[in-house]
């Protein structure tokens, strides 16, 4: 085997086995310590997800050059190390080698990770000095430093000064945006872009997403399928599905179902579990049965997607199947398999099952209960009309009760008619959370239930004078694949008046007979 064999064969290298075979002829040769032959190695052993013996053949490099040292920086990168990743680039500067574009993108990339400001502005007056800034790369992770260090306007004052901008630079300039959670801006520049690609078309639908705005992020989705010019990868349908299970919209997952099956998709367990959490979202355990029962290499999240979907649903039972279904299979549960579990036994009232699954969760798979867990049990225990011992527990809970604890004894209090200790546990909430609407809104209406107007109008003063405004209700309707949006007392929608006239009539016609359920409409 000579040299180009040696290139050649890691090129074709196409699992672990035939990479250590290929790397052990190139020992037998005397070829491994070529510098950009064991880079290729090293490259290759990364690439398959083994960071020690990658790092056992940068060890054997004499005298590494700067493409060396870039290898291994973008092995700690891999590995999500970025100190270390940090450290060698450090180390390289400190002996004297002069970095290339390569390696300050390497090093810029791990300032953003690790949100190391400082150390990034130090590499940014390299770039100055060694004249890497024409370099469209650079910039790019110029960009995506700032955006993660919180200084957007820099990153901006970037790309303003970039004579080169490819997509890259723009969909970097995207990200950062939303990480600053400006939506705004990122869409401004989004619809400025002359050319997209799937990264810059998942990019915004996911900053939707995760800023709370799921109906914007499916017309992203419905524009990019419009064009035709990009297609979604497995990640962008990822994002959509988690914005129709955010509000529901089935009809519109049924479609991305069927694309997906039309298009030949490949769908990985990460896709497929969210379809499945979509159709468990949107109220339709059939087919998420079906989506579950599809997955050959169920994960853990697989399985506790199932559980918490039957247990929201209300089938606790069916919920607690599936965990023994999940035992059974060998996998083993973790701190948010037993939320899941827990809140199953919540809702369907297995107070002792509950309580076992809770004791064995520290016994058994020495899993400490955290705040969440803790949660569930007084959720449970007050579901089932024992307020005091859900009081009990919250007394000798290992960590600090928070809001939603006191919000959870809060509610099952009310419904028990413990207005003594109702007002103890809202509170504690009004002690931690002064500006939830929502507490002041319960505890006035129950004081007024009871007759109590002094500690009403009390509650109603505190309320007008910390200036708490209750939050106006939001719900979503998908009507023919369309998402509406709907807020308490809405002016604004564009069909306001066509609603309102038929909500007039509804009440007209209750009036007349309010066992009248037969209704005309229009």
């Amino acid at each position: 085997m000579n040299r180009n064999n040696c290139h050649f064969l890691l090129q074709r290298c196409r699992n672990i086995e035939q990479l250590k075979q290929t790397h052990a002829q190139a020992i037998t040769q005397g070829f491994h310590h070529l510098q950009h032959l064991a880079c290729k190695i090293l490259n290759s052993y990364t690439k398959f997800n083994k960071p020690i013996e990658a790092y056992n053949v940068f060890n054997q490099i004499q005298n590494p050059d700067i493409i060396s040292w870039t290898s291994l920086i973008s092995l700690y990168l891999y590995i999500d190390r970025p100190f270390e990743a940090l450290s060698v680039f450090s180390k390289l500067t400190f002996l004297g080698l002069k970095p290339d574009s390569f390696s300050v993108v390497g090093a810029l990339s791990a300032c953003g990770r690790s949100e190391n400001l400082g150390h990034g502005k130090t590499v940014h007056g390299m770039i100055y000095r060694h004249e890497l800034g024409s370099d469209s790369i650079v910039g790019n992770a110029l960009i995506d430093m700032y955006s993660r260090n919180g200084e957007i306007k820099v990153a901006q004052l970037v790309f303003r000064e970039m004579d080169v901008k490819d997509v890259v630079t723009w969909t970097s300039l995207i990200h950062g945006f939303i990480k600053c959670n400006n939506l705004n801006s990122a869409r401004k520049l989004f619809d400025k872009m002359s050319q997209r690609n799937s990264i810059s078309w998942t990019a915004m639908i996911t900053g939707y997403i995760q800023g709370g705005k799921p109906i914007q992020a499916l017309e992203i989705f419905q524009k990019m399928k419009s064009e035709g010019n990009d297609i979604p990868t497995a990640i962008t349908i990822v994002a959509v599905l988690s914005g129709c299970a955010d509000i529901g919209a089935l009809d519109l997952g049924q479609s991305i179902h069927g694309y997906i099956i039309k298009t030949y998709l490949n769908l990985d367990v990460t896709t497929k579990n969210a379809l499945m959490d979509m159709y468990l979202k949107s109220g339709s355990l059939e087919n998420a049965e079906k989506a579950f029962e599809e997955i050959l290499r169920k994960d853990k999240f697989s399985w506790t997607t199932m559980i918490l979907g039957f247990a929201v649903h209300g089938n606790g039972n069916r919920a607690i199947q599936i965990f023994s279904e999940m035992l059974d299979s060998g996998e083993s549960p973790n701190e948010v398999t037993f939320v899941a579990v827990l809140s199953a036994c919540s809702h369907a009232g297995l107070v002792d099952e509950g309580q076992r699954w809770f004791k064995r969760m520290r016994e058994t798979y020495v899993l400490e209960p955290k705040i969440e867990h803790y949660g569930c049990m007084v959720d449970l225990l007050g579901r089932s009309g024992l307020v005091e011992e859900a009081k009990d527990l919250i007394e000798k809970m290992q960590v600090e009760p928070d809001a939603v604890i006191w919000r959870s004894l809060l509610s099952s209090c009310l419904v028990c008619g413990n207005l003594e200790l109702a007002k103890m546990a809202g509170e504690k909430i009004i002690e931690l959370e002064p500006d939830d609407d929502g507490v002041y809104v319960l505890l006035w209406n129950m004081y007024c239930s009871e007759n109590r107007w002094e500690e009403a109008l009390k509650m109603r003063k505190m309320m007008r004078d910390r200036r708490i405004k209750k939050k106006p209700g939001c719900s979503w309707i998908e009507v023919n694949s369309v998402v509406h949006e709907f807020l308490a007392e809405d002016k604004m929608h564009s069909s306001r008046e066509q609603i309102y006239s038929v909500l007039e009539r509804i009440a007209e016609q209750m009036k007349i007979d309010p066992c009248l359920f037969e209704f005309e409409f229009d």
